[in-house]
């Protein structure tokens, strides 16, 4: 039988592995080099609040798939949270995403006919859409570009939005009714416990070290086990040998104001440039209940990844896709030794039903037939 595993990191992915593996029969460990499990997932209760914080920005769980919410719901409660976000440009408070009143809001249109016009006439549809930029114009025209864009992509990726490729834009909901939840799938929400309740019910029975760096004593811990599941920068884990792949990260500023309500809505968006934050959450509309009279607000600020900064968003420039590919070979070379699963460790963004779906699909293929049904029965 497969063992002992050690799991490296306990976010989503690792959390997921530890679980089904350690309900498969199969002994795990888990090394967490901070403080708490959970990865950027990590939520706490606010002493003064009465709310949970969202502590590295706010995480609303959704999917389409009816397995995955399943499996979710074996864990925790969700409240049925739905993400509603608004943009201030200015002086000016948009519904977000676009939307027929945001349309309504900028250009006057009333039905969806007349905002389909609206559309048309400020398209260019000769532009290159292969940057954030040119897609923008092409399918949305300059006034809405420069009102939810511009700004805000400059600033989160400190780059023209000209320079970035336009994958980074291509699921921005553009619609032409009154719908503003921001996510089309059919379930979605927020852990009535918080998720750090969901990460503690995962590693329930799992053995779990926090404060240890398994980069400072990689070889150590390879020796130990047969089976590392990694899910920490791919990068690092080679030692940078062919130089960091970037990222952008955040910074938080948190404060707790002597009001009721702050900005009527968990998540405002600023999209001016000048404005040095890219959005100010909320945190207590998370809950959905009621809460004292203070409110805990939070101003994310974007940040190059660094002491401090968690890396957050990979930067997919061709040098960064080629430098990627390099580690990939190396990866290769571990088959059957390491298993590199999660966002960091295949760099690239991932959802958090995207993130659970993969780690049971690693397992899916590390276990084999025999022990499938046993580990993946729950969904």
């Amino acid at each position: 039988m497969l063992g002992p595993v050690l799991i490296v990191g306990s976010g989503l992915f690792g959390a997921v592995c530890a679980r089904e593996l350690t309900d498969a029969g199969i002994r795990c460990r888990v090394v967490e080099r901070r403080n708490h499990v959970g990865g950027n997932c990590h939520t706490r209760p606010h002493p003064d609040i009465g709310c949970h914080e969202h502590v590295y920005g706010p995480h609303i769980f959704h999917t389409d798939a009816p397995a995955l919410w399943r499996y979710v719901n074996r864990f925790v409660t969700f409240n049925g949270f739905v993400n509603r976000p608004r943009v201030r440009h200015g002086d000016r408070v948009f519904s977000f995403p676009i939307n027929l009143l945001t349309l309504h809001q900028l250009f006057g249109v009333s039905t969806p006919a007349e905002a389909e016009e609206a559309l048309r006439l400020r398209r260019r549809p000769g532009e290159d859409e292969s940057s954030v930029e040119g897609w923008c114009l092409a399918h949305i025209g300059e006034e809405l570009y420069e009102t939810f864009v511009l700004g805000y992509t400059w600033k989160q990726w400190n780059r023209h939005p000209r320079e970035l490729p336009a994958d980074i834009i291509r699921r921005l909901p553009v619609r032409l009714d009154f719908d503003d939840n921001y996510y089309t799938d059919r379930w979605q929400g927020v852990p009535t416990e918080g998720y750090s309740r969901l990460f503690e019910r995962l590693l329930e029975g799992v053995p779990v070290d926090l404060g240890i760096d398994f980069l400072a004593d990689r070889e150590y811990w390879l020796k130990r086990y047969p089976l590392v599941i990694y899910t920490g920068a791919l990068d690092a884990f080679f030692c940078n040998e062919f130089g960091p792949l970037e990222y952008r990260s955040l910074r938080f500023e948190r404060e707790v104001l002597p009001l009721a309500d702050f900005q009527g809505n968990a998540i405002v968006n600023y999209t001016k440039r000048e404005v040095p934050w890219t959005r100010i959450v909320e945190h207590r509309h998370f809950d959905r209940k009621p809460v004292c009279g203070r409110t805990l607000v939070t101003r994310e600020y974007p940040a190059e990844q660094g002491p401090g900064c968690e890396p957050c968003y990979p930067v997919l420039t061709p040098d960064n896709l080629a430098r990627l590919g390099r580690y990939r070979a190396l990866e290769a070379e571990l088959e059957g030794r390491v298993l590199f699963g999660g966002r960091l460790a295949e760099y690239r963004y991932y959802d958090m039903d995207d993130t659970i779906d993969a780690a049971l699909g690693a397992l899916r293929g590390l276990l084999g037939p025999d022990l499938e049904e046993k580990t993946c029965m729950h969904t």
